[in-house]
């Protein structure tokens, strides 16, 4: 089937999609109330975002979500958005934008496929079962068509698979390379199992690690499903407050994403929360997939050692081993998750740049960083904590 034969629209709000149609694309495998294998591009998910104002006018993410269709038929459907900026979207493109318009162009708005806020990797051009060929590539070409005809600088297509990044780029896109530090399941009975996989002083720093955090004066709890409350949203709110200021100056996410959250994401979440005192302290917020937790947010009003990789490290892996997942993706950055047991695992983005000469440059660019991200990901496998050879454990 071609993809002439497939009709792209573009709808500006979720209002305008039926739930069951976007989530025939978007999580197939969720039909009959299975557990999505990626909670970010579900229905839900999106249109929290929508309704609670963290995307949309005056935030510089501008709703124009693509749908593909066949004769009525919702075969295909892409999370699009016109950006305004380069935040909240965790693969910088500030030099690209500053030297284009150095250049004389302009760089924003550009066009952004991405789950606005969320370095996680999933699909990005999501198709029903049965048209994922026609869906993926009519979507491509009707995201480019859109970012030619109203001359806009740039499509960009963040944290999608492997497989989507080889297909684009037999479309034209050009890929990204990138890193993150995820931790693997190798069937482990309890974190004890995952210990002995260490080198003895990896595992007795992390036997340490934990032991400080948890001797923090308080209680660790960890909540889901209807376990969650408002009053853990209260909480967590003023932790995420001061995390986002610090690092973004002001928070992505509104308040009322998080009591949007509790009606409807509810299930697709774990919260860790630490107490002491009678008043929670900090905190941690997963969300869950199929096969995958997906660390996203962590903030605190009382500093404690240790405390911080307690809760968003160590116990995701013990939410991880207990759920059966095979993964926890722990966010973008940080090398001190090497240390933890989390190791260096590549992430993709895609790109097509509307100018010729402006695509060579970023071309040539991406060719040289492809090689020292694959450089860097081997050396720092190379430091990760688990054991080498019997030589060492036994020194």
């Amino acid at each position: 089937m071609s993809a002439q034969e497939v009709e792209i629209r573009i709808i500006g709000s979720l209002s305008d999609i039926d739930a069951a149609d976007w989530d025939a694309c978007a999580c197939p495998e969720a039909v009959g109330g299975a557990r999505p294998n990626d909670p970010f591009t579900t229905h839900r998910f999106l249109k929290a975002l929508e309704d609670s104002g963290s995307v949309g006018p005056g935030t510089g993410w501008q709703p124009q979500y693509l749908t593909a269709s066949i004769e009525g038929q919702i075969i295909g459907v892409a999370p699009l958005y016109a950006k305004s900026h380069s935040q909240g979207e965790y693969i910088f493109d500030h030099a690209w934008a500053s030297a284009y318009e150095r250049a004389g162009g302009h760089y924003y708005p550009k066009l952004q496929v991405a789950v606005p806020h969320t370095p996680a990797t999933g699909r990005r051009f999501l198709t029903r079962t049965g048209f994922e060929e026609a869906g993926f590539d009519a979507l491509v070409q009707g995201a480019v068509q859109l970012t030619q005809n109203n001359n806009l600088s740039s499509l960009n297509v963040t944290f999608c698979t492997g497989d989507e990044a080889q297909r684009a780029e037999k479309l034209g896109l050009m890929p990204r390379k990138s890193q993150q530090f995820h931790w693997r399941n190798d069937g482990y009975a309890d974190f004890d199992g995952f210990l002995d996989d260490l080198s003895s002083r990896k595992r007795k720093n992390m036997r340490k690690e934990r032991a400080t955090a948890q001797g923090f004066g308080g209680t660790i709890h960890t909540f889901t499903g209807d376990e969650i409350t408002p009053e853990h949203w209260d909480a967590f709110w003023v932790f995420y407050q001061d995390t986002g200021m610090r690092k973004w100056g002001t928070p992505y996410l509104t308040r009322a994403f998080f009591d949007i959250a509790q009606e409807v994401l509810r299930d697709d979440m774990a919260l860790v929360l630490a107490q002491r005192n009678g008043r929670w302290i900090a905190g941690a917020l997963n969300f869950i997939g199929a096969d995958a937790l997906f660390g996203r947010y962590w903030g605190c009003t009382e500093h404690h050692s240790c405390l911080h990789f307690e809760l968003c490290y160590y116990r995701a892996i013990d939410i991880a081993i207990t759920m059966g997942l095979g993964t926890v993706e722990a966010g973008a950055q940080g090398e001190h998750k090497l240390a933890r047991g989390y190791l260096p695992t590549p992430t993709w983005s895609l790109h097509w740049m509307r100018d010729a000469g402006f695509a060579r440059a970023v071309g040539d660019y991406l060719e040289a960083e492809r090689a020292a991200v694959d450089e860097e990901i081997e050396v720092l496998t190379e430091y990760g904590p688990f054991k080498k050879t019997e030589i060492e454990e036994q020194e």
